[in-house]
């Protein structure tokens, strides 16, 4: 029977090394991969370049990451939540490549499909056109964007099997399913981990056959970026 599963992080982030890139599911808070950034942080890595949405927030999630200037590179489409994030970026010491959010999305999933390229009209006319191949269709101008390519991919679910097939529980679910099978290696960090035929296949949101590894994390802090509740 096939199995995915590694015992823990460490064995999870096993081949991470100096100025690789990486894909990081989440947005904002919800839905990150929790135990891998911690052990990105721990191996003590430089020289990253990091595609995901957003880098959390200054003490949390990729901040950490920033914190010990461990990222070199970000490929974003969101910075509001992060000051370091910021300060970096208009300091000239974080090198970042802001897309548009459904820009960022699609080139994970062409990347996840072996699509080399595609067009879309976000960005047409805008900085995020500059030095791209522009083509008209149906009267209405694209701007040509390239899939990532990454080394590795880091995901969270909510449930897995040991065949590497996952569920995502609502909004966590993000860009996480789009990240799966778009880089070398996707590594997926689950809060359950069941043997393979316990899931639902018809429940199923990401067969194995995109993942590499697969591992329980063992702490999830889910963390609200933006707490709000009403006065009674």
């Amino acid at each position: 029977m096939i199995t995915k599963t590694v015992s823990n992080v460490s064995e999870a982030c096993q081949g991470i090394k100096d100025d690789m890139t990486l894909m990081l599911g989440g947005f904002g808070l919800c839905g990150i991969p929790e135990n891998c950034i911690a052990e990105l942080v721990r191996l003590n890595v430089n020289g990253l370049t990091c595609i995901s949405n957003n880098a959390g927030v200054d003490d949390f999630g990729l901040g950490l990451l920033l914190k010990k200037h461990q990222i070199k590179k970000m490929i974003s489409s969101y910075v509001g939540e992060n000051a370091e994030f910021e300060r970096q970026m208009l300091s000239g010491e974080l090198e970042v490549d802001l897309i548009p959010q459904g820009t960022l999305a699609q080139r994970c999933r062409a990347a996840q499909s072996g699509i080399p390229a595609f067009f879309t009209p976000a960005g047409y006319g805008t900085e995020v056109a500059e030095g791209k191949e522009v083509r008209e269709f149906n009267g209405k101008m694209h701007i040509m964007e390239h899939a990532f390519k990454a080394d590795f991919a880091f995901v969270k679910a909510w449930k897995g099997d040991t065949a590497g097939n996952l569920i995502f529980k609502g909004t966590a679910r993000n860009f996480n399913p789009n990240m799966c099978g778009a880089a070398t290696i996707t590594v997926a960090e689950v809060e359950e981990l069941v043997p393979a035929g316990q899931l639902d296949p018809n429940e199923v949101h990401i067969p194995g056959i995109f993942v590499q590894r697969i591992f329980k994390g063992e702490r999830y802090e889910k963390r609200i970026e933006q707490r709000t509740v009403r006065t009674k």
